[in-house]
């Protein structure tokens, strides 16, 4: 799913393949995964739900509502959906590393190989590390608070780089030795000659 909006598709399917759910409780857990940074309104929601629905990813129930008159929707995952959310998370190339998508993948890192999650793992670290060098080169300038919004973003990833060397070790498991965070290269993989992510100024 490389196409924009997939991630939020596999997501979908994701909390669906656990338990249907109506749309308010949908895009509540929706909104867990994504975190503080980013609220996910219905006006994205509803036409990711009606592409699925297009495609026989996942359907509809309604249920009459117990207190009032209207009807409450409920969605389920289909088949095909089970089908496609199991290929979606075997997938460890570069569209698993960006900022748009990561989160949701590692938010079902539980049903994914561990081959894979190393391999996201590691991949999202090289975009990172890539993104530090670039910023660590970028030009200077005497704009105080321009410096200061670099320097927030540099500390920003730097804690992201740490964080993420800690699960690649814990993936690699005891017997593989801790690995610095001061690498600038993966250590099994190079990030493929792909447009990055859009990156703090």
């Amino acid at each position: 799913m490389a196409r924009k909006g997939a991630a939020l598709e596999m997501a979908v399917l994701g909390l669906l393949h656990e338990s249907p759910l109506h749309g308010y409780e949908l895009r509540k857990r929706l909104n867990l995964l994504l975190g503080w940074t980013r609220l996910l309104s219905y006006g994205s929601l509803y036409p990711a739900l009606k592409r699925m629905l297009r495609d026989g990813l996942v359907t509809e129930v309604t249920n009459p509502a117990s207190v009032s008159l209207r009807q409450r929707i409920t969605y389920q995952i289909t088949p095909a959906g089970r089908e496609v959310f199991a290929q979606e998370v075997t997938d460890d190339g570069p569209s698993a590393w960006e900022d748009e998508s990561f989160n949701m993948r590692f938010a079902f890192f539980s049903r994914t190989s561990a081959e894979v999650r190393l391999g996201i793992l590691e991949g999202r670290r090289s975009r990172l590390q890539e993104r530090l060098e670039r910023q660590r080169h970028a030009a200077g300038g005497d704009d105080r608070y321009l410096s200061e919004l670099r320097r927030h973003a540099i500390e920003s990833v730097e804690r992201e780089v740490r964080w993420l060397t800690d699960l690649i070790n814990a993936e690699r498991g005891p017997d593989n030795g801790p690995t610095s965070t001061n690498d600038t290269k993966p250590t099994t993989r190079s990030a493929p000659a792909v447009t990055p992510a859009a990156e703090t100024p």
